[in-house]
């Protein structure tokens, strides 16, 4: 297991660690969660050894291999394939011994250790992963060069996962994967046969795919059982118990300084004031946890144009060569919320790039409003920010005629402050660089907001924040996202980019999580029998199938009853200690048996609620 022992780190003289101590029991899949700045990165450091601690200890057991992606992605004349190959050191060790060894003993020990770490079928999982990850056959055998920064660390990424270490840490890997990716990584990593730490503000991976987060807040390390938001629902029945409590023991400090501030000078009560500024003095503070600042995103409201804002009829758009996207006929009015769905290289950002006018149309009919103003947001613009200048000269150059006052203002209302706004651009987190870039987007109240991957680099908050600006901005919005949750809570319409095509999508956003999930290139329709009419349900038969509902939702109240409890127990640090290892099995073992059984409890109460709504049609 991973032990954090009472560690203390400071960077240039602010501590981002006192004291703090975690246990990460081997093979748990852990989400590293807390505020932008808290030293979460730090800690990935201080964990490889990378950085010197100042004082306690980080243990692992002897041997074992951390592994995360490397900081600089291959680039070189090595196929895609063969970089991955690579990642694994000591198959390859061997492999070479092996053309050279003599000696039948060291043959034969080199063999078995192969045998032993499948090295035979490496290539086929290699494959595999890249695959996952967005390569064809075909792109695994180009060499590293001839990809872009982003997809060579989709490589780094490939073969990290292919080396299989003992600790995976992993920083906001998703970052620079797309929908269908970050969906594969999730998927993989829920069957990850080692230990894995992950640093992410994706809640559906954080939800799916990690038994348990680690919280760094206010200098210290707590470790939680369960899924984000069984964590986001405990921190804050948590706070709010706190805050409580701190209330009430105000109240109390208040009553008893007010009895020694009337009485101390009497001498009749001069010993019942004595008694109860010792008691002042005894009571130990509870102090209330600091709500997180709220984030916020203040998008311009636009006027209203008659609709549509932008009408097609049989347009094809591509680079100069044979179109990527063809015979598009759509319609976006401004009230819409459209989310882009399909797999990487169908044509999204070619989409975004034609509604954006960065694009022309080489056939059909495109009409705009004549008054229609767009915002476009790409993950690329954040890198072509001009780094030695700052966020107020940004938007002093987009709006030469404003005051300060007014600037400052638009730069508070995207959650850059004072200090940020006249700190140069290449000292900002990526986080308050895509904050800027989302601020110069819609800086002329756009009808038409395009973001493609707005939130690389926000935190869960600014997230959450993105969610609310857009839920009450008034433009129609065009979303292409790997976050799912984002794109659940924004958009009401699907459109799936697929063979030079556009067209609506009918399932939902979880049934097309399945599809990709399941490897299928498009949903299977489902050819349905001719159902004969039905017969109307009787009263005695509602009556039941409302009974089964019922009996169901009391199964669940009871094994999420259960859960709370075993997540509690699993919460107990004096749990983790070397000589309750067989306990602590024990309990995991019980508390994944609850989860299954919930998992079974939801399922067969859908299929009740279903049956019941079907027979009161």
């Amino acid at each position: 297991m991973l032990k954090i022992e009472d560690i203390t780190y400071s960077v240039e003289g602010r501590p981002l660690f006192e004291g703090a101590s975690a246990t990460i029991p081997t093979g748990h899949k852990v989400g590293l969660v807390g505020r932008n700045g808290a030293g979460k990165t730090t800690l990935f450091k201080l964990i490889k050894n990378e950085l010197a601690l100042e004082g306690g200890q980080i243990s692992l057991p002897s041997r074992a291999r951390i592994g995360g992606v490397a900081q600089e992605v291959p680039s070189s004349s090595m196929s895609l394939l063969d970089t991955v190959l690579q990642a694994d050191t000591e198959r390859n060790a061997l492999m070479t011994e092996a053309e050279t060894a003599t000696d039948p003993h060291r043959i034969a020990d080199i063999q078995t250790r192969l045998a032993d770490i499948d090295a035979w079928s490496a290539e086929g999982r290699a494959s595999s992963i890249l695959k996952g990850l967005g390569f064809d056959a075909e792109a695994q055998l180009r060499p590293c060069s001839d990809f872009s920064g982003g997809w060579r660390m989709r490589v780094a990424l490939a073969g990290v996962l292919f080396a299989q270490p003992d600790y995976l840490l992993l920083d906001e890997p998703t970052n620079y994967l797309d929908l269908e990716g970050a969906l594969w990584l999730e998927s993989y990593l829920m069957k990850y046969p080692h230990t894995v730490l992950i640093i992410s503000h994706d809640r559906g991976l954080l939800n799916r795919a990690v038994t348990g987060i680690l919280h760094l807040d206010a200098k210290k390390l707590t470790y939680w059982s369960g899924p984000y938001d069984q964590f986001a629902r405990q921190v804050a029945e948590r706070r709010a118990v706190l805050q409580a409590e701190a209330k009430k023991q105000e109240a109390r400090r208040a009553h008893l300084q007010s009895f020694v501030d009337r009485f101390k000078a009497k001498a009749s009560k001069a010993v019942q004031a004595q008694s109860r500024v010792k008691m002042l003095e005894k009571m130990e503070t509870i102090t209330a946890p600091e709500d997180a600042k709220k984030v916020v995103f203040t998008f311009p409201a636009p006027e209203e144009l008659s609709p549509p804002i932008i009408n097609m009829e049989g347009v094809a758009v591509g680079y100069g060569g044979p179109p990527i996207l063809k015979k598009l006929s759509l319609r976006i009015d401004q009230d819409d919320r459209i989310a882009l769905l399909g797999r990487n290289g169908e044509g999204k950002s070619t989409l975004s790039k034609l509604l954006a006018g960065k694009l022309i149309a080489s056939e059909g009919k495109m009409v705009r409003s004549s008054k229609l103003r767009i915002g476009y947001f790409a993950q690329h613009q954040v890198d072509e920010l001009f780094i030695d200048e700052t966020p107020l000269q940004h938007v002093q150059r987009h709006r030469p005629d404003e005051g300060q006052p007014r600037l400052r203002a638009r730069l508070a209302g995207f959650g850059l402050m004072a200090d940020q706004a006249e700190t140069a651009v290449g000292r900002l987190s990526g986080g308050q660089k895509a904050r800027l870039s989302l601020l110069l987007a819609t800086l002329d109240a756009p009808h038409l907001l395009i973001l493609d991957e707005p939130t690389n680099h926000l935190d869960m908050e600014s997230r959450e924040a993105l969610v609310e600006a857009l839920t009450e901005y008034s433009g129609a919005v065009v979303l292409v996202s790997h976050d799912m949750h984002l794109l659940g809570l924004v958009a009401d319409r699907l459109w799936l980019v697929k063979g030079g095509a556009v067209t609506p999508y009918t399932e939902d956003l979880e049934a097309y999580r399945k599809m990709l999930l399941a490897g299928d290139d498009a949903p299977k329709e489902v050819v349905k029998a001719a159902e004969k009419p039905k017969k109307k349900a009787s009263r005695e038969e509602i009556m039941a199938l409302k009974s089964d509902v019922r009996k169901c939702e009391e199964r669940m109240a009871k094994l999420n009853e259960m859960r709370d409890r075993l997540a509690k127990k699993l919460a107990d640090p004096e749990l983790y200690e070397s000589t309750r290892i067989g306990e602590l099995e024990t309990w995991n073992k019980k508390y994944a048996e609850v989860m299954e059984g919930l998992d079974r409890a939801e399922a067969m109460w859908l299929q009740a609620q279903e049956r019941l709504e079907t027979a009161e049609k």
